[in-house]
């Protein structure tokens, strides 16, 4: 009997379900592997996809589970996020994200690797959620290494601290992050 008949939604893949799919075919080509060879390595890892189901997941029909996704970064050796989000030429470039709608490149980078919140919004709401970011965003025990001090915001802008700006953006520059 088909999902229909039970009531269910076959799970459609969605925008962020396409860039994995998009970033699991370019890594696989740049490292070399067919998709039985990445079979294998997955096997290896611990984590069984047939050659058949790559392949599925490469076009979109089959959905990527965390787990699949975390142990096809660890067979390419890049970060989760490097399959989540998508590799585009500029930092401008618009990107969707699942749920959290249309921001730039370097936006959702910062997001993913756990810098920034994906949007901040204006006055006193963008700095609690600066601040929720830094505390929930984040275990504890890396709080420290990764301190983003807001010292003012207006019109929008988030200033930040010299230590906050040299660990975002590996300089004293002065910056700010809209």
């Amino acid at each position: 009997m088909s999902d229909q008949q039970y009531g269910r939604r076959a799970v459609e893949v969605g925008p962020t379900g396409k860039t994995v799919a998009d970033n699991l075919a370019r890594l696989r080509k740049v490292r070399g592997f067919s998709t039985r060879q990445l079979a294998t390595e997955l096997e290896r890892k611990g984590r069984s996809v047939s050659a058949s189901g790559i392949t599925r997941m490469e076009k979109g029909d089959r959905v990527v589970t965390a787990d699949d996704l975390v142990a096809l970064a660890a067979v390419f050796g890049v970060s989760p996020v490097s399959l989540l989000l998508p590799l585009t030429s500029t930092a401008e470039t618009p990107v969707e994200i699942t749920g959290g709608g249309t921001v730039d490149a370097l936006r959702a980078w910062e997001w993913g690797i756990g810098r920034l919140p994906l949007k901040v919004a204006e006055g006193p709401e963008g700095r609690q959620q600066m601040e929720e970011h830094r505390l929930f965003g984040l275990p504890l025990w890396l709080q420290d290494h990764v301190r983003f001090t807001v010292i003012g915001q207006a019109s929008g802008e988030v200033k930040l601290t010299a230590e906050g700006r040299r660990l975002l953006f590996g300089g004293d520059d002065a910056q700010s992050v809209d």
